[in-house]
């Protein structure tokens, strides 16, 4: 489907679905590859702009056929093909949930976590940076001034991040088996990061408000 010609972006589609031709049937055979629903290859690089505009086209496919549709059947593949268009938009504009789901794309099954020497003493390093982070930003609301001491906190943890989806970009850009296993671990890293973001935001509201 990749390079525009897909069913939902040609200017005369590919499958006729006139009468009551079932094409919330259609996207659910999708389901296996969210990529190919937007006809949009499958790689962790994406244009985050001409995804909006291929999750549009299939909406509006879906809408403009749900009346016909629902007076051939029950309507309940309907609602489960717009969930799945909605979930697959979803994962594929965040970088950690389109990084995860390449990684599960690549390798169907993770394997048994077993490490070398330089496994090992990254994973050790990831563990002592996360215990830092969550002690820093316990120490942050203890400061004079806690607002400021969280906003440093934020700034570190944006530059991290970046730091993360650079070296989420290089590793899957050529997914060997050894690649999207230390992927996995970047992804996890990245989503401890976001969940102390989170915190943080919460803490520096919290701290806005009292001011």
């Amino acid at each position: 489907m990749v390079g525009g010609t897909g069913l939902w972006f040609c200017a005369t589609p590919a499958v006729d679905f006139t009468g009551c031709a079932p094409i919330a049937s259609v996207v659910l055979s999708y389901a296996k590859n969210y990529f190919e629903l937007f006809d949009l290859p499958t790689r962790f690089a994406l244009d985050l702009s001409l995804l909006g505009e291929r999750y549009r086209a299939v909406v509006r496919r879906l809408r403009n056929e749900a009346i016909p549709a629902l007076q051939c059947a029950d309507g309940s593949e309907f609602a489960q093909a717009q969930c799945l268009v909605d979930e697959a938009y979803r994962t594929l504009k965040d970088p950690v949930s389109r990084a995860q789901y390449l990684c599960g794309l690549f390798s169907v099954e993770e394997e048994p976590r077993c490490f070398g020497n330089e496994a090992r003493d990254r994973i050790g390093t990831s563990l002592m940076e996360r215990i830092e982070l969550e002690e820093s930003l316990v120490a942050a609301t203890n400061r004079s001034d806690p607002a400021a001491a969280v906003a440093t906190v934020l700034t570190r943890l944006a530059e991290q991040s970046a730091a993360l989806d650079k070296e989420l970009h290089a590793l899957l850009a050529d997914p060997s088996p050894e690649r999207v296993s230390a992927a996995r671990e970047v992804v996890r890293q990245l989503q401890f990061l976001g969940r102390c973001r989170r915190d943080a935001e919460d803490r520096l509201a919290e701290l806005c408000v009292r001011d």
